[in-house]
């Protein structure tokens, strides 16, 4: 048995925690660990490390890796499949499991589950023994796994169930998210689950479902990998759902309820830590009631005379929203997008092969950051045209090419690198190095950057 973990999204619904170059499945909301560490976990728990795989886009290539990293030390760079483009979960799980055959060797009717990276599973005894059963019997259908549903929910797809076979239900329909009249019926009923995404099949199954429901995609997919991968930004964006699950009649529902959310809104996180009882110290409520407050940067947040709000804090930007309607952080969102706000993403942070850094200054003549770089990592050799930079090392070893000048600096030891000069910056310790970095100049952007090489290809051509 194998399985895909799916993590090329870009959400916003967690905005400003969530942005465009830092996901949710990235975010450790509310454990030391963040949601693909813990999905990635639990995988370990139903199967060997070497059989779990990744399915990201190349800007979250990286992320993905140092966070499994953290966490399996093992993890080979082949086990992320890098998507040519976004196009939804079908183009993204026919790629995968095209990669697994024709490139791992994977057998056809060997079970694949696919899921997403960056739900929360509460009961995660009760999930394992219920991922065990639906592979070992999904057989030659179309698994997926249906949970319980616990309140008539409106953000979440629902799946009528039909005849009991075995340890399954067959799946007689797929119902898009209702409103609230209509999910209370569904749970009235009893006949219906939550959708939470997860598939289990094989490729052989697929391909056949795939062949007859998505024949514009099986056209590609039929061809080789490397044709198959070439051709894959012509491939419409479709849902799995959609593509296949919709109109298969191979479609057969393993049932559990274990503590599951897709963590889709703030209210819901919320509720995720009132019943993990996590509350943040650095919070003072005075004659405030039901307000949910989280710090990213764990900042002092104090409310008076106020309640039912949601109060998010992170770096930059600060989300203000009544309690219940945490949903309609979509319009703001599209506000920022269309008045071009650069908070949309991630300015603050930033998330690079070789680490990370963060912005502590940001002037009309001078920027100032935080870099952390890691053990063994090396930054490109490059240069810039319109800023100097200084180089402070507060904490291990730098070795630094400064123009012709190659250095190893100690703490507390620095460097300034005129503009034009080439330069390159490399931690040949065992422990993360940690850089001040000041930049003078009239412009700080990251286009300002001249590569002349780089071990993580990202020289342009």
């Amino acid at each position: 048995m194998y399985s895909v973990i799916l993590c090329g999204g870009s959400g916003t619904r967690l905005w400003p925690l969530s942005r465009k170059s830092f996901p949710k499945q990235f975010l450790s909301l509310y454990s030391d660990k963040s949601l693909i560490q813990e999905t990635f976990l639990r995988m370990q728990k139903i199967m060997p490390a070497e059989n779990i795989f990744f399915i990201t886009n190349q800007a979250n290539r990286f992320n993905v890796l140092d966070q499994i990293k953290e966490i399996y030390p093992g993890l080979e760079n082949d086990h992320i499949i890098i998507e040519p483009d976004s196009l939804n979960t079908a183009p993204a799980i026919a790629l995968a499991l095209k990669y697994l055959v024709e490139k791992k060797g994977v057998h056809n009717d060997e079970p694949v589950i696919i899921l997403p990276s960056d739900h929360s599973v509460g009961k995660i005894d009760i999930f394992v023994s219920l991922v065990q059963t639906a592979m070992k019997e999904v057989s030659d259908n179309i698994g997926t796994i249906g949970i319980t549903p616990t309140a008539p929910e409106t953000g979440y797809g629902y799946i009528r169930k039909g005849e009991k076979i075995g340890s399954f239900r067959k799946a007689l329909e797929f119902k898009e998210k209702p409103d609230r009249k209509t999910a209370e019926r569904y749970i009235a009923t009893g006949e219906y689950v939550w959708n939470g995404g997860i598939y289990i099949f094989n490729e052989k199954t697929f391909a056949e479902e795939l062949q007859k429901y998505a024949p514009e995609i099986y056209a590609n997919y039929s061809q080789g990998y490397a044709k198959f991968e070439q051709d894959f930004k012509s491939l419409p964006s479709i849902s799995i759902d959609f593509a296949i699950s919709e109109k298969s009649q191979k479609v057969v529902v393993f049932e559990g309820d274990f503590g599951w959310s897709d963590i889709g809104s703030f209210d819901a996180l919320s509720d995720i830590m009132k019943e993990k009882d996590i509350t943040q110290k650095n919070h003072v409520l005075i004659d405030s009631k039901n307000i949910f407050i989280h710090s990213a940067t764990d900042r002092l947040v104090a409310t008076s005379d106020v309640e039912d709000l949601i109060i998010i804090e992170n770096d930059d930007c600060i989300l203000v929203q009544k309690k219940g309607k945490s949903d309609n952080v979509k319009k703001v969102v599209d506000y920022l997008k269309a008045n071009s706000y650069k908070e949309v993403d991630h300015k603050i942070m930033g998330y690079r092969p070789w680490g990370k850094y963060r912005v502590l200054v940001d002037d009309a003549n001078h920027k100032v950051k935080k870099l952390i770089v890691y053990p063994g990592a090396t930054l490109s050799l490059q240069s810039h045209n319109r800023r100097s930079e200084h180089w402070i090392v507060v904490r291990g070893i730098a070795r630094v090419i400064n123009g012709d000048q190659e250095i190893d600096l100690q703490e507390n030891e620095s460097t300034y690198i005129p503009a034009t000069h080439k330069h390159r910056l490399s931690n040949p310790g065992k422990t993360d190095l940690e850089i001040i970095e000041v930049q003078t100049g009239d412009y700080f952007e990251e286009d300002d950057i001249v590569r002349y090489d780089d071990i993580y290809n990202r020289i342009k051509q």
